[in-house]
């Protein structure tokens, strides 16, 4: 399978920037964007789409990555993503990482299919991290920064798993989410989360064990009254009274 390459980005000024993101479909965490701009005399071989990577690769290539390119992150809170959505979060933290680049690029170009609406020449490539080099050095930063992320955010609430499932809605995550609850770090926009959250909130029903001799047929009462009198005269008046 062939790997990203400079193909796509001889055409465009330099410098380039290759941006992407990760944590658009987990249930908790931040979205973490990525921008990079290679020196395409000097960068780490093996670069690929951060997903076809182990993660000793992952790690060894960012590991190079940080020291031999110009490289940002940008963060959108999950605050953020539960007020403006997740897609327009994605832009934000694309936004963020570029901006945080301290240098303006001559070209951006975006994982993806729309760029954020910024006032910078870019382009938008669908699944551009398994065809541009720049674009997939962008998603191996910004998969390493969320996923070191989300290892911290898991030693301060234990039990959901994100020190291996990031945040997505593994089967160990969705146990935890029903026994524990959601964290100030579940996304409450993300259907399961608030579905779960609501089923939470329900108050539970008391239930009463019936004990022997009792049910709930209806049955006499203990001691039966006896059928009332008449509690006024009847008069009758005729209609035409005659004299006596």
């Amino acid at each position: 399978m062939a790997r990203p390459c400079f193909k796509l980005e001889i055409g465009f000024p330099e410098p380039l920037a290759g941006v992407d993101e990760a944590g658009c479909a987990p249930l908790a965490g931040p979205v973490v964007a990525a921008a990079v701009i290679l020196d395409r005399g000097k960068f780490p071989r093996g670069i690929d789409d951060s997903k076809n990577l182990p993660i000793e690769k992952r790690e060894a290539i960012y590991a190079k990555l940080v020291k031999c390119a110009a490289w940002a992150v940008g963060v959108a809170s999950v605050e953020e993503i539960d007020s403006i959505n997740i897609y327009w979060a994605r832009m934000l933290a694309m936004t963020r990482a570029v901006e945080a680049l301290g240098v303006e690029p001559g070209w951006v170009l975006v994982d993806g299919n729309a760029c954020p609406r910024w006032q910078r020449p870019s382009k938008a490539i669908i699944a551009g991290d398994a065809k541009c080099r720049s674009i997939a050095a962008a998603s191996i930063v910004a998969k390493v920064t969320r996923d070191r992320m989300m290892a911290e955010y898991a030693q301060q609430w234990p039990g959901y798993g994100w020190e291996t499932n990031r945040g997505y809605g593994t089967p160990q995550h969705y146990r935890a989410l029903n026994s524990l609850g959601p964290t100030p770090l579940h996304r409450r926009s993300f259907a399961p989360v608030r579905e779960i959250e609501a089923a939470r909130a329900q108050p539970e029903l008391e239930i009463f064990e019936i004990v022997a001799g009792e049910s709930f047929a209806p049955h006499p009462p203990a001691i039966e009254a006896k059928p009332a009198g008449p509690t006024q005269d009847v008069v009758v008046i005729a209609a035409n009274p005659q004299p006596i």
